[in-house]
């Protein structure tokens, strides 16, 4: 069957702003809030003719657990306009727009509101399973000198040493890697140098200043908190960052021989993203000016340990089914997670027997032009609110198309767990 094109409209984000050891200024559904008024304002159409709001997260808070329907009733999209939320880790939000984009070709959906979100500096501290049951011994206990009795055997370094829980998250189950650890296999199995990896990431702030200054990221829309303080930009973007600063941080997830330090991985970051999906039907019917088009998208999953080079595995049978080599593609946008991460995918398309072995191609794919990937920076400057970043790069990734006067662009993403997402787009004029 055909893939039928669905149309991305309109879009909008919030700043992202970065994790300082306590919780920020904003919830998560405050942020998927004030971006989706900002957006939804300056649409020809109201909140109530939406057909349906689709909401990744990957972290949610206890008292907003179906975020999405939380936010759509915010928005104003009344009782009759279902609000659900998925979770792909790191791909949240690229997911919600393949769940909506799914719904519009079946016809069950012509205008659906789309994205991600993740308030990260708000992630629980976790009690372990020996407090909890102290607790709910102390709440079973009736008499006063039961009390007592418990407070005696209160388990003292369990109260004050809770699990993190955003720690937790970021750790594979599976495997019993933290996500960074996976960064550090692939500098091993690509013999990638620390330089290499500072490298990159001085230019993603570069990029991300540049992009800035230029006015590039034209979807961003500020945020005003409960103080009246307004936040206009993504504050982790560092003007300062330079390889010098970099070497002098200490590797994180393996301090004796690793070469990944929080300098040249993605920033923990509160931030949200939306899209606009229409069919034709709906673009005609409201007079719409759509951005682009979503031509294809393909999910993969792989090796838990490697799960930085999902975007290598997902972006390749888009290439095979539309006869296109990496650099046919005018852009890509591919997630910061670590540098490591980015430049062991470039490296794998550029490795014959990776390519032969894992992929099933004939040989090496090929180098990918680097003046064309992240442009205008990326997570490792920008932020990662993990359930936002999908929506992030897909929606940046057509501004920057457009910008540039170019027709397609790929934005992939890897996957905690051993997976990749990626999406063909097609700028209109």
């Amino acid at each position: 069957m055909a893939f039928q094109p669905v149309y991305i409209v309109d879009g909008a984000r919030t700043p992202f702003l970065k994790g300082r050891n306590a919780p920020g200024p904003f919830a998560a559904s405050d942020l998927a809030v004030q971006a989706g008024r900002a957006l939804l304002i300056r649409q020809p159409f109201a909140a109530h003719d939406l057909d349906e709001v689709i909401l990744g997260c990957a972290s949610p808070s206890p008292d907003e657990v179906n975020i999405g329907r939380v936010v759509a009733l915010r928005l104003g999209c009344g009782d009759k306009v279902p609000g659900w939320t998925v979770m792909r880790n790191c791909a949240s939000g690229m997911q919600a727009i393949d769940s909506a984009m799914t719904n519009i070709q079946n016809g069950r959906a012509q205008l659906v509101l789309a994205g991600g979100v993740d308030a990260l500096s708000h992630a629980p501290l976790l009690y372990s399973p020996a407090m909890v049951r102290w607790f709910a011994q102390m709440m079973q206990a009736k008499t006063l000198g039961q009390k007592i009795g418990l407070f005696a055997r209160l388990p003292a370094r369990e109260l004050f040493s809770p699990v993190i829980g955003l720690l937790k998250g970021l750790t594979d189950p599976v495997v019993g890697l933290l996500m960074g650890q996976t960064a550090e296999n692939l500098a091993w199995r690509f013999s990638l140098s620390r330089e290499q990896m500072d490298e990159y990431s001085v230019r993603s702030h570069q990029r991300a200043l540049a992009a800035r200054a230029a006015g590039r990221l034209v979807e961003i829309v500020p945020l005003v908190d409960q103080k009246g303080t307004v936040h206009a930009e993504d504050d982790g973007v560092r003007a300062d960052s330079s390889l010098s600063a970099l070497a002098r941080l200490k590797p994180f997830f393996d301090r004796k021989y690793g070469r990944v330090t929080p300098g040249n991985s993605s920033q923990i970051s509160d931030g949200a993203a939306w899209l606009i999906l229409a069919s034709q039907a709906a673009v005609d019917r409201w007079q719409l000016k759509p951005l682009g088009k979503i031509s294809d998208c393909q999910w993969s999953a792989l090796d838990p340990a490697q799960m930085g080079l999902g975007p290598v595995h997902a972006a390749t049978p888009i290439l095979q089914r539309h006869g296109l080599g990496l650099a046919d593609i005018d852009l890509w946008e591919i997630n910061e997670a670590f540098a490591a991460q980015v430049l062991g995918c470039l490296a794998a398309w550029d490795d014959a027997d990776y390519c032969r072995e894992k992929l099933g191609l004939s040989g090496a794919l090929g180098a990918l032009p680097e003046e064309r990937l992240n442009v205008d920076g990326g997570a490792i400057a920008i932020g990662h609110p993990v359930g936002a970043s999908g929506a992030r790069i897909v929606l940046h990734l057509l501004h920057a198309l457009r910008g540039a006067r170019g027709k397609r662009g790929i934005a992939a993403i890897c996957i905690g767990g051993g997976q990749g997402g990626a999406m063909l787009v097609e700028a209109l004029a």
